[in-house]
């Protein structure tokens, strides 16, 4: 039983570890993407929309956090 418990812990902790690896991946990119835009002169109304649909699928999906998504909004938005 102590062996089989162990090797639960170790699988969610890996399972937590590639958890972390892929919203910190999710983060990296949504900073790049923004940076990138915010290098534009003016980015068209339908780049951001589709950038706004892009955090808020990686928000919905838990990739980004409350606070992380609501500071790539702004920056999105120049706010």
């Amino acid at each position: 039983m102590l062996v089989a418990g162990m090797k639960m812990g170790q699988a969610q902790a890996q399972a937590q570890a590639q958890q972390q690896a892929q919203h910190q991946a999710a983060v990296e990119q949504a900073r790049q993407e923004g940076a990138a835009q915010a290098q534009t002169a003016a980015p068209a109304t339908k780049d951001v929309t589709s950038e706004l649909q892009k955090l808020a699928d990686l928000h919905k999906s838990g990739a980004l956090t409350d606070e992380e998504f609501s500071a790539l909004k702004k920056k999105l938005l120049g706010l």
